[in-house]
Protein backbone atom coordinates (compact mmCIF):
# COMPACT_ATOMS: atom_id res chain seq x y z
CA UNK A 1 0.00 0.00 0.00
CA UNK A 2 1.38 3.04 -1.09
CA UNK A 3 1.64 6.11 1.82
CA UNK A 4 -0.85 8.30 0.24
CA UNK A 5 -3.36 5.60 -0.12
CA UNK A 6 -3.28 4.79 4.01
CA UNK A 7 -6.28 6.13 6.17
CA UNK A 8 -5.51 10.06 7.66
CA UNK A 9 -3.93 9.58 11.24
CA UNK A 10 -6.09 10.71 13.60
CA UNK A 11 -5.35 12.04 16.94
CA UNK A 12 -7.57 9.72 19.51
CA UNK A 13 -8.36 13.26 20.85
CA UNK A 14 -8.35 16.24 20.11
CA UNK A 15 -5.06 18.01 20.73
CA UNK A 16 -4.43 19.77 23.91
CA UNK A 17 -2.94 23.12 23.81
CA UNK A 18 0.58 23.41 25.77
CA UNK A 19 -0.03 22.98 29.32
CA UNK A 20 2.27 24.27 32.22
CA UNK A 21 1.78 24.64 35.79
CA UNK A 22 -1.26 24.03 37.32
CA UNK A 23 -3.18 23.15 34.00
CA UNK A 24 -1.02 20.10 33.36
CA UNK A 25 -1.00 19.13 36.88
CA UNK A 26 -4.64 19.07 37.27
CA UNK A 27 -5.43 17.23 34.28
CA UNK A 28 -2.58 14.54 35.33
CA UNK A 29 -4.58 14.62 38.67
CA UNK A 30 -7.48 14.11 37.04
CA UNK A 31 -6.39 11.24 34.63
CA UNK A 32 -4.93 9.40 38.08
CA UNK A 33 -8.06 9.68 39.88
CA UNK A 34 -10.54 8.34 37.12
CA UNK A 35 -7.93 5.56 36.41
CA UNK A 36 -7.78 4.65 40.09
CA UNK A 37 -11.92 4.92 40.87
CA UNK A 38 -13.03 3.29 37.37
CA UNK A 39 -10.66 0.17 38.30
CA UNK A 40 -12.04 -0.16 41.94
CA UNK A 41 -15.79 0.89 40.77
CA UNK A 42 -16.49 0.19 37.19
CA UNK A 43 -17.21 2.89 34.99
CA UNK A 44 -20.51 3.35 35.41
CA UNK A 45 -20.24 4.14 39.14
CA UNK A 46 -17.85 6.59 38.71
CA UNK A 47 -18.97 9.87 38.16
CA UNK A 48 -17.84 13.38 37.39
CA UNK A 49 -18.08 15.03 41.11
CA UNK A 50 -16.38 11.59 42.55
CA UNK A 51 -13.16 12.27 39.84
CA UNK A 52 -13.10 15.76 40.71
CA UNK A 53 -13.80 14.91 44.23
CA UNK A 54 -10.84 12.76 43.91
CA UNK A 55 -8.67 14.87 42.29
CA UNK A 56 -8.99 17.57 44.67
CA UNK A 57 -10.18 20.19 42.20
CA UNK A 58 -13.21 21.82 40.86
CA UNK A 59 -15.60 20.07 38.78
CA UNK A 60 -15.43 22.96 36.22
CA UNK A 61 -11.98 21.84 35.60
CA UNK A 62 -12.46 18.29 34.62
CA UNK A 63 -15.00 20.09 31.76
CA UNK A 64 -12.48 22.90 30.68
CA UNK A 65 -9.85 19.96 30.23
CA UNK A 66 -11.71 17.31 28.70
CA UNK A 67 -14.73 18.81 27.74
CA UNK A 68 -17.22 16.17 28.53
CA UNK A 69 -17.43 12.69 30.96
CA UNK A 70 -17.03 10.52 27.66
CA UNK A 71 -14.00 12.60 26.53
CA UNK A 72 -12.06 12.14 29.53
CA UNK A 73 -12.87 8.21 29.11
CA UNK A 74 -11.06 8.37 25.41
CA UNK A 75 -8.26 10.36 27.02
CA UNK A 76 -8.11 6.85 28.98
CA UNK A 77 -7.70 4.59 25.94
CA UNK A 78 -5.90 6.95 24.43
CA UNK A 79 -2.41 5.44 24.50
CA UNK A 80 -3.22 2.20 23.60
CA UNK A 81 -5.97 3.27 20.85
CA UNK A 82 -2.75 5.22 19.30
CA UNK A 83 -0.52 2.46 19.40
CA UNK A 84 -3.49 0.29 17.44
CA UNK A 85 -4.12 2.67 15.09
CA UNK A 86 -0.29 2.67 14.39
CA UNK A 87 -0.17 -1.11 14.10
CA UNK A 88 -3.14 -1.51 11.25
CA UNK A 89 -2.13 1.71 9.46
CA UNK A 90 1.91 1.64 9.27
CA UNK A 91 2.84 -1.37 11.49
CA UNK A 92 3.76 -4.65 9.66
CA UNK A 93 1.81 -7.18 7.77
CA UNK A 94 -0.64 -8.86 8.02
CA UNK A 95 -2.42 -6.39 9.97
CA UNK A 96 -0.25 -3.52 8.49
CA UNK A 97 0.49 -2.73 4.78
CA UNK A 98 1.93 -5.19 2.41
CA UNK A 99 -0.69 -8.20 3.29
CA UNK A 100 -3.74 -8.53 0.82
CA UNK A 101 -6.46 -6.96 2.08
CA UNK A 102 -8.52 -9.79 2.62
CA UNK A 103 -5.67 -10.84 5.10
CA UNK A 104 -5.41 -7.06 6.81
CA UNK A 105 -8.87 -7.06 7.25
CA UNK A 106 -9.15 -10.59 9.01
CA UNK A 107 -6.15 -9.48 11.30
CA UNK A 108 -7.74 -6.13 12.20
CA UNK A 109 -10.45 -7.91 13.39
CA UNK A 110 -9.20 -10.49 15.56
CA UNK A 111 -6.94 -7.63 16.90
CA UNK A 112 -9.41 -4.84 17.71
CA UNK A 113 -11.50 -7.86 19.39
CA UNK A 114 -8.70 -8.33 22.26
CA UNK A 115 -8.52 -4.68 22.41
CA UNK A 116 -12.49 -4.26 22.80
CA UNK A 117 -12.28 -7.00 25.59
CA UNK A 118 -9.20 -5.59 27.37
CA UNK A 119 -10.96 -2.19 27.07
CA UNK A 120 -14.31 -3.23 27.32
CA UNK A 121 -16.08 -0.82 29.90
CA UNK A 122 -14.12 2.40 28.94
CA UNK A 123 -15.36 2.00 25.60
CA UNK A 124 -18.79 1.18 26.48
CA UNK A 125 -18.95 4.33 28.81
CA UNK A 126 -17.52 6.49 26.16
CA UNK A 127 -19.39 5.69 22.92
CA UNK A 128 -22.88 6.65 24.60
CA UNK A 129 -21.91 10.26 23.31
CA UNK A 130 -22.94 10.21 19.99
CA UNK A 131 -20.51 13.07 19.37
CA UNK A 132 -17.83 10.54 20.12
CA UNK A 133 -19.41 7.36 19.00
CA UNK A 134 -19.52 8.74 15.33
CA UNK A 135 -16.43 10.53 15.08
CA UNK A 136 -12.49 10.59 16.30
CA UNK A 137 -11.10 7.16 16.67
CA UNK A 138 -14.77 5.31 16.07
CA UNK A 139 -14.83 6.92 12.68
CA UNK A 140 -11.20 6.08 11.68
CA UNK A 141 -11.90 2.43 12.35
CA UNK A 142 -14.80 2.31 10.39
CA UNK A 143 -13.09 4.25 7.30
CA UNK A 144 -10.22 1.59 7.18
CA UNK A 145 -12.89 -1.27 7.13
CA UNK A 146 -14.21 0.05 4.06
CA UNK A 147 -11.07 1.19 2.68
CA UNK A 148 -10.24 -2.79 2.91
CA UNK A 149 -13.28 -4.20 1.71
CA UNK A 150 -12.86 -2.02 -1.43
CA UNK A 151 -9.73 -3.03 -1.95
CA UNK A 152 -10.63 -6.49 -1.63
CA UNK A 153 -12.90 -6.41 -4.58
CA UNK A 154 -16.04 -6.59 -2.31
CA UNK A 155 -19.47 -5.48 -4.21
CA UNK A 156 -22.88 -4.22 -3.33
CA UNK A 157 -23.26 -1.58 -0.65
CA UNK A 158 -20.11 -0.45 1.36
CA UNK A 159 -21.79 1.55 3.89
CA UNK A 160 -23.96 -1.40 5.02
CA UNK A 161 -21.00 -3.88 4.40
CA UNK A 162 -18.78 -1.54 6.54
CA UNK A 163 -21.46 -0.98 9.71
CA UNK A 164 -22.14 -4.60 9.83
CA UNK A 165 -18.73 -5.86 10.54
CA UNK A 166 -18.29 -2.47 13.21
CA UNK A 167 -21.41 -3.97 14.58
CA UNK A 168 -19.60 -7.20 15.73
CA UNK A 169 -16.66 -5.14 17.06
CA UNK A 170 -18.84 -3.12 19.54
CA UNK A 171 -18.34 -3.18 23.34
CA UNK A 172 -21.43 -3.75 24.37
CA UNK A 173 -22.11 -6.66 21.73
CA UNK A 174 -18.88 -8.05 22.65
CA UNK A 175 -19.77 -8.04 26.51
CA UNK A 176 -22.98 -9.42 25.71
CA UNK A 177 -21.50 -12.78 23.69
CA UNK A 178 -18.92 -13.17 26.33
CA UNK A 179 -20.77 -12.60 29.45
CA UNK A 180 -24.44 -13.51 29.10
CA UNK A 181 -23.91 -15.92 25.68
CA UNK A 182 -20.97 -17.44 27.04
CA UNK A 183 -19.32 -17.29 23.76
CA UNK A 184 -15.16 -16.78 23.82
CA UNK A 185 -12.81 -14.69 21.64
CA UNK A 186 -12.27 -17.34 19.59
CA UNK A 187 -15.78 -17.74 18.31
CA UNK A 188 -16.23 -13.80 18.09
CA UNK A 189 -13.05 -14.14 16.24
CA UNK A 190 -14.09 -17.15 13.60
CA UNK A 191 -17.48 -15.28 13.45
CA UNK A 192 -15.73 -12.10 12.33
CA UNK A 193 -13.51 -14.10 9.74
CA UNK A 194 -16.51 -15.73 8.67
CA UNK A 195 -18.36 -12.60 8.02
CA UNK A 196 -15.57 -10.78 6.06
CA UNK A 197 -14.78 -13.11 4.00
CA UNK A 198 -18.29 -13.72 2.43
CA UNK A 199 -18.29 -10.35 1.94
CA UNK A 200 -14.98 -10.13 -0.36
CA UNK A 201 -16.50 -13.21 -2.08
CA UNK A 202 -14.31 -15.85 -0.22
Amino acid sequence: MAASDRPTKLAVTDAMPHERGDAARNRALLLDAARKLIAERGPDAVSTDDIAVAAGVGKGTLFRRFGSRAGLMMVLLDEDETAQQEAFMFGPPPLGPGAPPLDRLLAYGRERLRFVQCHQALLSDAVRDPQMRFAGPFMLHRSHVRMLLEAAGTTGDLDAQTDALIALLDADYVAHQTADRGRTLDELAAAWEDTARKLCGH
